[in-house]
């Protein structure tokens, strides 16, 4: 009887032979990783939940001047791969990068504005304004910061994002963290970003803000404890201090900022869930040329890559139960 099956089913024969070949030797020719098929399985499953069944997720941007650039292939990565973003939380150029993406405009029209933004474009560097800041100690203003963010957001108000945005400052009387949520979001970001002993500050009801770097440069604590976020996901656009260069009185300065912020940002980074650190502490705070020359961008997607599938794990670890009761 066996032989008649084989003789009037030879096709059939034929593609059982080749199914158990294939399947012999199918993990030398074509490797599966069951890890990877599994979470993009559930993560499928992830995306059709409800809001109130996903956890809460916060992307904390630190500051770090145009390193911070990076923040920008941090964003491109966690969009492609679709990882929810709840709330920003930005302190100095994390402040005003997370306001574009918040405000919805596309990754590759704010990789384009990166390229394009100059010294001149946030502050008023001119023959008579460096004069006065050499020679009078009189400090610059960066107002062009906010009227340029605000020709970029068309004047945008918090509550106009698409993704909630918290920037972060410091009051310069008092050392006490401001946190602003609420008014035009360009105020807040350019409050956000002044630098201290280089930009005036900038007045807010009883508050003279300056860079929120110096209260909290990576706000983490802020993420968990002010939003209870589930998952925090903290970005460091950190200097390598050092070997960074003092040769003037804006070096030294941003030196003894640096320093400051580093024993800050360990005991707050300590707390995060994820840390991303793109490799650009080698790049000056201001020096524009050498981020767009070396990359900054690919150097945050690079880093985020490493930590996506990771932090995929852990966001489907929080709501395990809901995947499987969908």
């Amino acid at each position: 009887m066996l032989k008649c099956f084989y003789l009037k089913k030879p096709a059939l024969v034929i593609f059982m032979l080749l199914f158990f070949s294939f399947h012999c030797f199918s993990e030398e020719l074509f490797p599966f990783d069951e890890e990877e098929f599994l979470i993009n399985s559930l993560w499928q499953k992830f995306g059709k939940l409800k809001d109130n069944d996903k956890p809460k997720i916060a992307l904390v941007l630190g500051g770090g001047g145009v390193r911070g650039f990076a923040h920008i292939g941090v964003f491109n990565v966690l969009d492609q791969e679709e990882i929810p973003i709840n709330l920003v939380i930005g302190t100095s150029i994390g402040a005003i990068i997370g306001a574009f993406f918040c405000a919805g405009i596309p990754i590759e029209s704010i990789e384009t504005l990166s390229q394009k933004i100059g010294i001149t474009d946030i502050a008023s560097f001119n023959i008579f304004s460096t004069f006065s800041f050499i020679f009078s100690n009189k400090l610059l203003s960066n107002e062009k910061l906010e009227k340029f963010i605000n020709n970029c957001l068309n004047n945008a108000d918090f509550k106009d994002l698409q993704i909630p945005l918290i920037c972060l400052a410091t009051d310069l009387r008092t050392g006490e963290k401001i946190i602003l949520k609420e008014g035009n979001v360009a105020f807040a970001a350019r409050a956000s970003a002044t630098i201290p002993g280089i930009f005036k500050p900038v007045e807010y009801r009883q508050y003279y803000l300056i860079d929120g770097g110096v209260s909290e440069n990576i706000p983490v604590n802020t993420a968990k404890q002010n939003y209870n976020a589930d998952i925090v996901i903290a970005v460091s656009a950190a200097a390598n201090i050092v070997t960074h260069n003092m040769s003037n009185s804006f070096e030294i300065l941003m030196q003894s900022v640096y320093i400051q912020g580093k024993s800050i940002d360990y005991n707050s980074v300590q707390k995060a869930d994820f840390l991303i650190t793109p490799d650009v502490s080698n790049i000056p705070i201001m020096d524009f040329e050498k981020a767009k020359n070396l990359d900054v961008i690919e150097k945050g997607s690079l880093a985020a890559k490493k930590v996506s599938k990771n932090i995929k794990k852990t966001i489907i670890n929080k709501c395990w139960e809901k995947l499987f009761l969908e």
